[in-house]
């Protein structure tokens, strides 16, 4: 009889869990706490919506879901060949680590500031059209892609869009030499601007950025990035990019675990520190996470992060979010403790970002414990 108890017991451990049924994540020898959601005030019966959404297709190429709750992770599962280990390309959610690698910097000695000018970290680099404006570029201008170079990854006629710069040969030279932009009758000066800058998404500005940091701590990037951030958060697995000439791609394409990119996130949620130990400055997060250029009439930008607005029980509220192509975000909302990872392979597809925007504000935030 005793056997057969056993065998029944193994049985129902090995059955899969239905969908929509609700188990908090397993712990596991990385760092993170675990917790049960429903025992701190989740609505697990909405949270738990998310399986049977994307069973039944009405969420396309979804990954990964992994939340945070104060430093606890409170909901992880994996959909459609994402694991725990696989390496997710996140695209521009890199950025926002480009500007933790500038901060981290900046604390060790190797960048003044931000207020430090760009092309002076390149007196090699030639530039055809030399401008005394050039001079005034600074890594602030690059980190709130509101530099004076005629740069838009959303414009395909633009000078500077991605794309032109991926098939040169040398992308530095490509960046630093781009043309001055001008500003059409329906674009606002920085004048004229909320928060004094003309905002325009520009990856060749957050590449070059990325390039400045190699540059002023003479280390590749993705060392600098293992250095200063994966090894205290204890981070074993990445990979990073390098351009043709073989700079670190500070613009995107990094790939990590999702359990991981929730750690980047809870560092940014708990003012630079992992497990009550500061990993990055306090003032630089502080900084990084306050807004410097209005993106969009419903979005500002912070330090390569964009702060969307999102209902919480009918209260807009202000999130905070590393977003790139294929609709990979991971939320931060500090001062609620949460931290949310949605990793999506849906490349280049247009319902990415507002499907992974309805995940994380219909079902994540509806799920959340009143305050």
């Amino acid at each position: 009889m005793r056997r057969i108890l056993a065998a029944i017991a193994t049985l129902a451990f090995t059955l899969p869990v239905l969908a929509g049924t609700y188990r908090p994540p397993a712990p596991a020898n990385d760092g993170w706490a675990v917790a049960d959601a429903g025992k701190l005030g989740w609505h697990t019966a909405t949270l738990s919506t998310l399986e049977d959404k994307v069973a039944d297709g009405s969420f396309k190429k979804i990954t990964s879901v992994v939340v945070a709750d104060h430093g606890r992770l409170v909901y992880e599962h994996y959909f459609n060949d994402g694991s725990p280990d696989l390496l997710n390309d996140v695209r521009s959610a890199s950025k926002s680590l480009t500007a933790m690698l500038v901060g981290a910097a900046i604390e060790r000695g190797a960048i003044r500031d931000v207020k430090a000018p760009v092309y002076a970290f390149f007196p090699e680099i030639r530039i055809e059209q030399p401008d005394p404006r050039r001079a005034t570029v600074t890594l602030e201008d690059l980190l709130t892609m509101s530099s004076i170079w005629e740069c838009d990854d959303e414009n395909p006629a633009s000078s500077g869009n991605e794309e032109r710069m991926y098939v040169t040969e040398r992308w530095l030279d490509f960046a630093l030499n781009l043309p001055i932009r001008g500003y059409a009758p329906w674009v606002s000066r920085p004048k004229d601007s909320p928060y004094g800058r003309t905002f325009s998404y520009c990856t060749a500005g957050s590449f070059v950025a990325g390039a400045v940091v190699e540059r002023a701590t003479k280390r590749p990037l993705a060392d600098f990035a293992h250095e200063v951030l994966e090894e205290p958060l204890g981070i074993t697995k990445s990979k990073w990019n390098v351009s043709s000439e073989g700079i670190g791609m500070g613009g995107g394409g990094t790939r990590y675990r999702s359990r991981d990119l929730a750690k980047l996130g809870q560092l940014a949620a708990d003012s630079g520190r992992w497990k009550g130990k500061a990993v990055l400055p306090a003032a630089w997060v502080h900084a990084m996470l306050t807004p410097h250029a209005q993106a969009r009439d419903d979005a500002d930008y912070g330090y390569l992060w964009w702060q969307f607005r999102f209902p919480i029980h009918g209260v807009e509220t202000k999130v905070w979010a590393m977003g790139g192509n294929g609709g990979n975000y991971v939320f931060v909302l500090p001062e609620r403790g949460l931290v949310a990872v949605i990793t999506s392979q849906a490349y280049n597809q247009g319902y990415a970002h507002p499907q992974s925007q309805a995940i994380f504000r219909d079902i994540i935030l509806a799920s959340m414990p009143k305050p």
